[in-house]
């Protein structure tokens, strides 16, 4: 049976966007998910359905039919996964090497969401059925921590601060050439290949995309460095890398093909911190880098 809500403006919601107005009247509903109701009519004021910009007016009857949840056709699945942090509000979990983080149509089984399917069984509905809960993500072949929403007022909070920028995101990688200088910023925008639609590339059309990296150490050919995302572009580290001339060791992708033995690129998401959606605690979690990944850094050290 589906829920129906019902609330009359008061004095002090006149002139307010209803999408507000409807948000306020259910702390687990966020502004984001009230705007889609909007659109697809399950909102009306005085028995109709009006537009997001619509301004409240005192008095008003507002009713809003909660949707039935969408059956999700992704099943859950019981996977050893490394969750460094849960509540009932976000998890942080350390994502292998290998796994993809969502499913994609032909494609839903043996991902993260299938895992957190089977471990959760509550997360936020915002991405929709293919990408429960999933806030932002990291590729296939790049290990690290990600934060995940359990419901949809976590997820608009870790949202708006990924738009922000107050999220911390610190990666190691091992990159192609030897960096001369200790510390450096790469501004430069990034768009879909033209060419190779599977790949990313510098455009000066593109979005805009800023990656600030330091020096770790110095190999004979290689640079160990931490990268820091000031956005969070689709590839941005492996494209930003490849520009200034220093490419990830091991991808595929954008790297070259003599390189060192690792399965995908040496990059690891290790540090990542944001406020709690709920208490507004700042909070910082670091996940040590992976076993082949510490194995190509001893090489390189034999090596030097």
């Amino acid at each position: 049976m589906q829920e129906v809500v019902e609330q009359k403006v008061t004095d002090e919601q006149n002139k307010e966007r209803i999408d507000k107005v409807v948000a306020g009247m259910n702390a687990e509903w966020s502004r984001s998910q009230v705007q889609q109701w909007i659109k697809d009519g399950v909102v009306t004021v005085n028995g109709q359905a009006v537009k997001g910009n619509y301004k409240a007016k005192t008095g008003d009857d507002i009713t809003v039919t909660v949707p039935e949840p969408e059956v999700l056709d992704v099943l859950p699945e019981p996977m050893n996964l490394e969750i460094y942090y849960e509540d009932r509000d976000v998890l942080v979990v350390n994502k292998p090497r290998g796994m993809v983080v969502h499913p994609a149509p032909g494609h839903v089984t043996g991902t993260l969401v299938n895992g957190l399917m089977y471990h959760c069984q509550d997360l936020s509905g915002i991405n929709g059925v293919m990408r429960p809960g999933i806030v932002h993500r990291i590729d296939k072949d790049t290990s690290g921590l990600l934060m995940v929403a359990k419901n949809d007022m976590a997820h608009e909070s870790l949202v708006n601060q990924l738009v922000a920028k107050t999220v911390t995101r610190r990666y190691k990688a091992i990159v192609h050439g030897v960096i001369a200088h200790d510390t450096g910023t790469i501004d430069a925008p990034i768009g879909r290949d033209k060419v190779d639609r599977q790949s990313m590339t510098i455009d000066e059309n593109g979005k805009h995309a800023v990656t600030h990296f330091r020096v770790l150490e110095r190999f004979k050919d290689f640079t160990y460095v931490e990268c820091q995302l000031e956005t969070g572009r689709t590839h941005q580290i492996r494209v930003h890398m490849k520009y200034i001339g220093y490419p990830l060791a091991g991808d595929p992708k954008y790297g070259p093909k003599k390189t060192l033995d690792i399965d995908g690129q040496a990059l690891h998401a290790g540090i990542l911190g944001f406020t709690h959606p709920r208490t507004e605690e700042y909070i910082e979690f670091e996940a040590p880098l992976p076993q082949d990944f510490a194995h190509l850094l001893e090489y390189l050290h034999r090596l030097s």
